[in-house]
């Protein structure tokens, strides 16, 4: 779909009234495939860490696009990963959608109110410990971004026509202790998108199809 207007409805309307997982058991495996999920659900941690991430969408006149951040190449985890703003969500947060905006004010400097959260998709493990609620926000363009060093390299913007499009929607095989399993790709000129980021832009996009 490549009418902004109408793509931005259909996400408000797909997401209208959804609420944050409040239960790790109810996330699984991010990246990859559902038919998978059960299959390696036994090499994730049994107590996972909750956390929140943005997924921002950036309404421009000429389409909407998705804000993605490039991990900072000295991190422990996934260093130079194409990433969502976000992290852990703390004690004193008030909950998902609170740790989601702080954390991208942290990382990159967009202020939240240029953000409109408009709903939230299901909840992904990861490897790395961490349960993950994702929520989808609009934001408006005319914000300036200031970049922690630490955390992030760059950033960049994705058109969400080119990651809701099958034709870039690759697979690959990856093993997960003994099981073998297929992940998600999504190339995007120089960069690829996989993961963590792949699965839950994955997720959208089964909630949008």
């Amino acid at each position: 779909m490549s009418d902004p207007v109408r793509l931005r409805r259909l996400i408000e309307e797909r997401l209208q009234d959804t609420r944050p997982a409040v239960d790790p058991r109810m996330a699984y495996p991010a990246g990859v495939t559902p038919e998978a999920n059960q299959a390696i659900r036994q090499f994730f941690p049994a107590a996972p860490i909750a956390a929140a991430v943005l997924v921002p969408i950036v309404e421009h006149l000429h389409g909407l696009s998705v804000l993605l951040t490039e991990r900072a190449a000295h991190l422990k985890h996934h260093p130079g990963q194409i990433s969502f703003p976000g992290g852990r969500i703390e004690p004193s947060d008030a909950g998902p959608l609170d740790a989601a905006l702080r954390e991208t004010e942290e990382e990159i400097g967009l202020a939240r109110e240029h953000v409109r959260s408009v709903g939230y998709l299901d909840p992904h493990l990861v490897l790395t410990g961490y349960w993950i609620t994702p929520v989808v926000a609009f934001v408006q363009p005319g914000f300036e971004l200031r970049l922690d060093p630490r955390e992030v390299a760059s950033t960049l913007e994705v058109p969400l026509a080119h990651l809701l499009d099958t034709a870039n929607h690759h697979f690959r095989e990856r093993m997960v202790g003994d099981v073998p399993i297929r992940v998600h790709d999504i190339p995007f000129g120089g960069h690829n998108i996989w993961g963590a980021t792949a699965g839950i832009l994955m997720s959208l996009y089964r909630v949008l199809k």
